[in-house]
């Protein structure tokens, strides 16, 4: 693979500190786990993400897109080719009256924190997802009976031969975890959450009871990504491995969680095969005792 020529045809558009070689993915990732990237870049300009695009293109090496990781299971073996981290270097917010505009790294946790500043609601249920807008977008996270969809107002994207538009929440065609965005394969730049007027201390009443929720019932305090299955029509997932007789099981050090059995724990150097083994067997065990098909909500890439 032409992975050098990539990396030295870049250093002409994006600084060298933003390209890095054969980087470990459980650096970043929320579940710890992940061989290397041949390549990463960390775009801080719209144009970084352009020219990386047309230069994979050139080069005929393939790419994927990521946030900061947090519904993300990278292979033992790492990901070939180029892997555009849109996170921490591409996050500024704009608030704009009862509007917040952002770009796609910036994290919701600090989003719904903006909002709490500007005195908006709507943004409340967000506060403890831990991923990035562009993320949040792409598979309309929600938690708490809010999601993406009900806030976003506009996204600005970009295909994959470096073309911006625009789309409104109605071509966004959100859906259970899941968006026109994702479906095509689309890149998300920036985006626009209408939120309306709201008063401080109530916003604040609101978050603080959500995160209390959250502390009394996830694993925080473990490596993990989150939710690791979609929920089945008519049940809940964390409820069917339970009852399966699943939680606190474990393979290697992937284990499902003894707090909350819809969430897989990293107990200190799972593998991303531990994780896997894992999420066969209760896949098997669920569809043999009730009939059921759990589909990941975890996104899995990398070398098998």
């Amino acid at each position: 693979m032409n992975i050098h020529e990539v990396y030295n045809e870049l250093t002409h558009f994006i600084p060298k500190e933003q390209l890095l070689i054969d980087e470990p993915m459980k650096n970043h990732t929320s579940f710890r786990i992940g061989g290397p990237a041949d390549l990463m870049v960390l775009p801080s300009e719209i144009e970084h993400i352009r020219s990386t695009l047309e230069v994979c293109q050139k080069w005929n090496v393939p790419f994927i897109i990521m946030g900061n990781g947090s519904n993300l299971l990278v292979r033992d073996k790492g990901i070939r080719g180029v892997v555009i981290k849109i996170a921490n270097t591409f996050n500024r917010i704009w608030v704009e009256g009862c509007c917040i505009k952002a770009q796609a790294g910036a994290l919701l946790s600090t989003l719904s924190k903006k909002a709490l500043q500007a005195e908006l609601k709507g943004l409340e249920f967000a506060s403890g997802i831990p991923g990035t807008l562009g993320g949040a977008i792409v598979m309309n996270a929600g938690a708490y009976g809010g999601e993406m969809k009900d806030v976003v107002d506009w996204v600005k994207v970009m295909d994959a031969h470096g073309s911006e538009f625009c789309l409104d929440n109605a071509e966004l065609e959100f859906g259970y975890r899941t968006s026109y965005v994702q479906k095509r394969g689309l890149i998300v730049l920036e985006a626009n959450l209408a939120l309306s007027p709201g008063k401080y201390a109530e916003i604040k009443a609101v978050m603080a009871d959500l995160t209390r929720k959250r502390q009394e019932k996830q694993p925080l305090s473990l490596p993990s990504a989150g939710s690791v299955f979609m929920r089945p029509p008519g049940y809940f997932a964390g409820k069917l491995i339970e009852d399966a007789g699943l939680k606190g099981f474990r393979i290697g050090d992937a284990q499902v969680s003894e707090k909350h059995a819809g969430f897989i724990v990293n107990l200190g150097n799972a593998t991303a095969n531990d994780v896997l083994s894992l999420i066969e067997v209760i896949q098997q065990r669920v569809k043999e005792k009730y009939g059921v098909e759990l589909k990941p909500e975890i996104r899995i890439v990398g070398e098998e």
